[in-house]
């Protein structure tokens, strides 16, 4: 058995990792790498296999840096099942779909502007015909995928339906077992049960995405968010909210119905700007399977905990244009959660110059993006080409992150047993994921292994 690392090695997107038994080849995940938009494509477009060779695809869960390459790997010749849970395949309909609407928009408006586009990667008939191929399964329900090979889904507790996958491999009598836990969620978010263990691993591959850093205490996250947003509403200004579709609009939605209900913030307008968002929230009331008990309690009583009468979601192109000339204070939660594509460039661009205004990062930004710069400090942003002062206020809370963070990573290797064979570092940036391998080696006695693109290893 062998595992070949593709994708994730040393960054946070574009996971891809090739699992090699018997001469059968199996892809974990398959995401879109995002970043530079000529690297990306680049990345994106060209496989370092056949896809016509594969006999399986896993899927972890709906993120795009997960699942977003899958259409492309179907164009190119891909035509097996893709397995995952039933709320991470509802999820991918809509995701994929809309990941290359937003790709023929953007390319089309660069086009315009005289820009050099590259994409679209695919269209939407290609994101349909692959999700055509998507076979679902319930957590815990193993199946085989191979005569050696069975599989189960552990709950992640990172975005619905997320699955940490463990792989049962029969080689020379006796079972191995390969877990892979990308992502790997927390522990007390809204809406979700914490994650699961899977009891033991022979060879682990996990994320490294908050390796050296430690999240605020979720149970702080409301009077956080109610800070800035008391803040903002005072001067008058607008909270831009640059947050991924997929859970992350729905916790923040979750979040703001309580304090607004608790009188801890104003009872100021909030608007949900992006279609996808829509959709995937009237995908999360169907699964119900995955939410926490507090979550199930209030669905019982009639209540709505993602909030459809405490705000205007939003899906014309029209009507997101005239939330440009609305006066503040509001709230206005766009896609994308890096600030790569979609809807939120717009609202950067009428918004960032403003000092009334607050731009809240609430999601992790990978190197290269635009959300990375503006957490960093720039005082200018490139939107489209033009160039804008961004003088609005820049708040990071990392508190609302659905993964792991280092405390919680080491907890839960060193929490398997007997302890891991062989423990892979993927999903993080360099320094994330040197500094997680020391900590694994100081508090657990566990050697860390980071492996590069493309770089090998067995597995007996």
């Amino acid at each position: 058995m062998k595992i070949t690392f593709y994708g994730g090695t040393e960054t946070t997107t574009g996971s891809m990792h090739l699992l090699e038994v018997e001469q059968s080849k199996i892809l974990l995940d398959c995401g879109m790498f995002q970043g530079s938009r000529k690297k990306a494509y680049d990345l994106n477009k060209n496989f370092p296999f056949d896809p016509a060779t594969l006999e399986t695809v896993l899927l972890s869960h709906a993120h795009i840096d997960h699942c977003g390459n899958l259409p492309n790997l179907h164009e190119q010749g891909y035509e097996e099942k893709i397995f995952c849970t039933h709320a991470t395949r509802d999820l991918a309909s809509v995701m994929l779909k809309d990941a290359a609407y937003i790709q023929m928009k953007d390319s089309e408006f660069l086009h315009k502007r005289g820009k050099v586009a590259y994409g679209p990667l695919y269209d939407i008939m290609a994101a349909e015909k692959t999700i055509w191929h998507f076979a679902s399964v319930n957590y815990h329900q193993k199946f085989r995928i191979h005569p050696s090979v069975k599989v189960e889904f552990f709950d992640a507790g990172h975005i619905l339906g997320a699955a940490l996958t463990k792989l049962s491999v029969a080689m020379n009598g006796k079972n191995v077992e390969v877990v892979y836990a990308v992502d790997l969620g927390r522990k007390n978010l809204p809406i979700l049960r914490d994650p699961e263990s899977v009891g033991h691993a022979d060879y682990l591959i996990i994320e490294s995405t908050y390796g050296g850093r430690l999240h605020t205490d979720i149970t702080k996250a409301a009077s956080l968010l109610a800070d800035v947003i008391n803040r903002t509403s005072k001067r008058g200004g607008k909270m831009i909210v640059p947050a991924f579709s997929l859970e992350r609009t729905q916790e923040l939605v979750y979040v703001i119905r309580e304090l607004k209900k608790d009188k801890r913030i104003p009872n100021l307008p909030v608007y949900v700007d992006s279609p996808l968002a829509v959709n995937v929230t009237d995908i999360f009331r169907l699964h119900p399977e995955c939410f926490d008990f507090e979550t199930n309690q209030l669905m019982e009583q009639d209540e709505d905990p993602f909030g459809s009468s405490e705000c205007t979601y939003v899906r014309s192109v029209e009507a997101s244009k005239r939330l440009n000339g609305l006066p503040g204070p509001l709230i206005l939660i766009s896609a994308s959660g890096m600030c790569e594509a979609g809807r939120i460039l717009h609202h950067l661009a009428n918004n960032c110059s403003d000092p009334k205004n607050t731009i809240l990062i609430v999601g992790y930004q990978a190197e290269g993006t635009l959300g990375r710069r503006m957490v960093d400090g720039a005082k200018e942003i490139k939107v489209f080409g033009d160039i804008y002062k961004l003088n609005a206020e820049v708040v990071e809370l990392d508190t609302f992150s659905a993964h792991a963070d280092e405390t919680d990573l080491v907890e839960y290797i060193a929490a398997l047993n007997p302890k891991p064979r062989m423990t892979f570092l993927v999903h993080g940036e360099p320094e994330a994921r040197t500094a997680l391998q020391k900590a694994l080696k100081e508090k657990a006695g566990i050697d860390g292994i980071m492996p590069r693109y493309g770089q090998s290893f067995e597995l007996s």
